[in-house]
């Protein structure tokens, strides 16, 4: 689950991460009093606008913007909130802004130089354990600085039997060529952000840019984390911190069935129950001559409605030419689907897409009959050449 930069910042702050001072906004009344109050407690002369979107890049999209005053507070919020900002990271068509954060401007003047940095926490799925990923050189163009020059790329993994170590943090500090104070807040910047990505059961915590303050402060100035969905029920703070509209409304309303889906680009649509098979399944359809157009788990108890919600959701999708249903019964018994079909048939109308059917394992001879007898045009199938073959047909025709 992603969230939103206020959102991530709020969980390090828990965690005794420094974050410049911000308060949400929905409007730009609500934004000039919240410039207002920021002064009064910080002394901020500048404020930074920022759009609260489920996306990198929001400064390239024109998401970010520097107020030196408070009209400029109202007038940036004014446009920003209601745009389609568009960034290296969102739909072609952008996501629509509803909310800014107005945030204290931290690049103040001082006796020493500001530098910005990268650090990220996640996980190395070559290893299997967690790891700090970093640069001396942040900001906007970090992919280029990964791309151009990957030696300005270190990274510190994490032993999972001992955790982080003090030594480990220190040697952030030292290849970030920091001294002094700005050294020590930096080694206690790398322990809490570590802690906090341990603690939530985090996936990603991405801090771009850290910044070095005139004054030797560390800054996370941005946060971009995202949270273990398996692990949420641990968190229910964090839990209601979900923002559906930031989320694909077909895959929001396939969660309120307890149904695993994810939308590809494809023309075949896909209904199996595992995960390993439904990766079978799309690389079957990738070898009959279509392409996944869904990524679609019914889970091991799936039920008659389920299966039918299902098959509402994947005919949501017009580009879908052709419906795989690819199940194998262990938990989940092959007749519930094979009534699931058959209920799907009865309630949807119109359904005009080719349905190829392979049910193998717990009462799939029961499922078969109730099939065969329904009158439905089902093409069933009962090895996956077969299955694979009858996707290629149904396409061709």
């Amino acid at each position: 689950m992603d969230l939103h930069e206020f959102q991530g910042k709020s969980i390090l702050k828990k965690y005794g991460v420094s974050v410049p001072e911000g308060i949400l906004a929905e409007s730009p009344e609500q934004a000039v009093e919240a410039a207002k109050h920021l002064h009064a407690i910080t002394g901020t002369k500048f404020w930074v606008v920022k759009a609260q979107i489920h996306a990198g890049g929001r400064g390239k999209g024109g998401g970010v913007k520097l107020a030196k005053n408070v009209r400029e507070v109202e007038k940036f919020t004014d446009k920003i909130i209601g745009m389609n900002l568009i960034t290296p990271q969102t739909p072609p068509e952008g996501k629509k802004v509803s909310k800014v954060l107005i945030q204290q401007d931290v690049f103040y003047p001082g006796p020493s130089d500001i530098r910005e940095f990268y650090i990220s926490v996640l996980l190395n799925r070559k290893t299997g354990r967690n790891m700090i990923m970093y640069s001396p050189i942040g900001g906007m163009d970090i992919e280029a600085v990964a791309e151009k020059t990957p030696d300005q790329i270190f990274t510190e993994e994490i032993d999972p039997r001992y955790g982080l170590q003090g030594f480990q943090a220190r040697r952030v500090a030292f290849n970030l060529s920091l001294e002094g104070d700005a050294f020590k807040n930096m080694v206690k910047f790398v322990q809490s952000l570590y802690k906090a990505y341990l603690d939530s059961d985090a996936t990603l915590f991405e801090i771009n840019p850290v910044l070095k303050a005139s004054d030797d402060k560390i800054f996370a100035v941005d946060a971009k984390v995202t949270i273990d969905n398996n692990a949420l029920y641990r968190h229910p703070d964090i839990a209601q911190m979900r923002d559906l509209a930031e989320e694909d409304p077909i895959e929001v309303e396939a969660s309120r069935y307890d149904l695993n889906y994810v939308k590809l680009n494809g023309n075949v649509g896909c209904m199996v129950n595992g995960a390993g098979l439904a990766m079978a399944t799309m690389d079957m359809i990738k070898m009959s001559g279509g392409d996944p157009a869904n990524f679609l788990d019914v889970g091991g108890t799936a039920n008659a409605k389920r299966v039918e919600e299902g098959f509402r959701i994947i005919l949501k999708d017009p580009n879908v030419k052709a419906i795989l249903v690819n199940i194998f019964g262990g938990i989940v018994r092959c007749d519930r689907v094979a009534q699931g079909i058959i209920d799907a048939y009865n309630n949807i109308d119109n359904i005009n897409v080719p349905i190829i059917v392979r049910l193998q394992g717990t009462n799939a001879e029961e499922a078969k009959i109730l099939l065969d007898e329904s009158g439905l045009e089902v093409r069933s199938a009962i090895a996956l050449e077969d299955a694979a073959r009858l996707v290629n047909e149904a396409l061709s025709e």
